[in-house]
């Protein structure tokens, strides 16, 4: 079937669901990641989560959510493109927890304390919308629920789920938003929020059907119609313009310091781990445009 997004909307209006299958996606991130079992379950989640919240960008816009706790973890960053294109890092991809009654303690890996930051870059040259809210329970889709509820306004669910198979990858990932609209019937809500207290679990939907599954298992009777489907995808967005303007941040001292202690620089992409090499040249010619800069 693929890795995709489903949008669907209820007749009447008021109820937008969107569903989320991304297992491929999970499985190729996860090991770019090296991420041990916790992190692995943790980073799935947290990518369905940014494919979800992609879905709801338009054309050329871009959001990233960033999970900052007290954790082992340290971090987490999620960017989704409005074409479908999702990427994710750890901070530390290496950091593991036992399970507790059974379950993957991603809580305990991110932190009970700290922070969810979701910025939005609506393709218009401005500074991208930031909104920061604390963590509420270190779930993440609670707390992505919580952000969309509290800064955007828009009464939400959100329900996630990855699995691992026998060999420790990545075995179903996905997961799905209800949004209530300002049409929203509240027998409606009702209703679908029954069904997913009574809702089988997601590795079962994802594997039965992926996020048309999903999409249905939800609605169950409530007529609904299918506003949209396209493919996620991994897709990076590093290169040799975006390391050389991430070098110009540390400054012309930093630079120069760099340029005497070593033969250039290597930079490597957190995101899809390739490693880029800076020359003297290319030093020289940052180090100069540094010196031009207000404040350098």
């Amino acid at each position: 079937m693929g890795d995709q997004i489903v949008r669907a909307l209820c007749l009447s209006g008021g109820i937008r669901v969107l569903g989320c299958s991304a297992g491929e996606l999970a499985r190729e991130i996860c090991e770019l990641q090296q991420a041990s079992a916790t992190a692995r379950i943790a980073l799935s989640r947290g990518l369905a989560a940014g494919a979800l919240m992609g879905a709801l960008l338009k054309d050329g816009q871009r959001t990233a959510l960033k999970f900052e706790g007290n954790g082992p973890l340290k971090k987490m960053i999620l960017e989704a493109d409005s074409d479908g294109a999702v990427r994710g890092c750890l901070g530390n991809p290496a950091a593991d927890l036992e399970p507790v009654n059974g379950r993957w303690n991603v809580a305990g890996l991110i932190g009970r304390a700290g922070f969810l930051t979701v910025s939005k870059d609506i393709g218009m040259g401005g500074q991208p919308y930031q909104g920061v809210v604390q963590l509420v329970s270190s779930e993440i889709g609670e707390d992505l629920a919580y952000y969309l509820t509290d800064s955007e306004q828009t009464p939400s669910a959100v329900g996630l789920g990855a699995t691992l198979a026998e060999d420790g990858h990545i075995a179903t990932c996905g997961g799905f938003l209800i949004q209530a609209l300002p049409k929203a019937d509240g027998g409606e809500i009702d209703t679908i929020m029954s069904r997913i207290a009574g809702l089988p679990a997601l590795s079962e939907l994802l594997e039965a059907g992926g996020a048309e599954r999903v999409v249905q298992g939800l609605f169950g009777d409530i007529p609904y119609t299918i506003l949209e489907s396209h493919s996620i995808f991994f897709r990076c967005g590093c290169g040799v313009e975006k390391i050389e303007r991430a070098l110009l941040t540390l400054g012309r001292d930093e630079l120069q310091d760099m340029r005497l202690k070593k033969e250039g620089a290597e930079v490597t992409c957190e995101f899809c781990r390739k490693t880029y090499h800076l020359g003297v040249n290319e030093l020289d010619s940052l180090i100069a445009l540094a010196s031009e800069s207000p404040g350098q």
